[in-house]
């Protein structure tokens, strides 16, 4: 509960110091914005290796193939990812730039997706009587 009070605190002053610099110096607010977003990252990465400790401990524990592990942790990373960098077009007023960076991480994703979604197709198979 300590972490997402700070997370908030950390995106508040960000906000207030960003809407304070920006008639002083616009392209200022913009690093500001990023140095903000940047720390907030900094301070969950502890909690990323938790998450990744857990999906290796099911992955161990269910016998599931190694590479649909892989393939959904690069797929939640490009989510995070993909959405941060949008947020950054979008803070920087270029907000048609960053729908385009959403589409493309979406398309991204779902590519990355197809190989998952046919073993799954191809365990239902398996299982249905023929």
């Amino acid at each position: 509960m300590e972490i997402i009070l700070k997370i908030v605190a950390i995106g508040i002053i960000t906000c207030v110091a960003t809407i304070l610099i920006k008639p002083i110096r616009n392209d200022f607010s913009i690093f500001i914005a990023i140095a903000g977003g940047l720390i907030i990252i900094f301070m969950i990465i502890n909690y990323l290796t938790g998450i990744f400790a857990t999906f290796s401990t099911l992955v161990n524990a269910t016998g599931l193939n190694g590479g649909i592990y892989t393939f959904l942790i690069k797929i939640i990373g490009i989510g995070y990812l993909i959405e941060f960098t949008a947020g950054i077009c979008s803070d920087t007023g270029n907000a048609s730039l960053g729908d385009k960076v959403l589409l493309g991480g979406k398309i991204v994703v779902m590519v990355m997706s197809l190989p998952i979604v046919i073993n799954i197709l191809k365990i239902i198979m398996d299982i249905l009587p023929t």
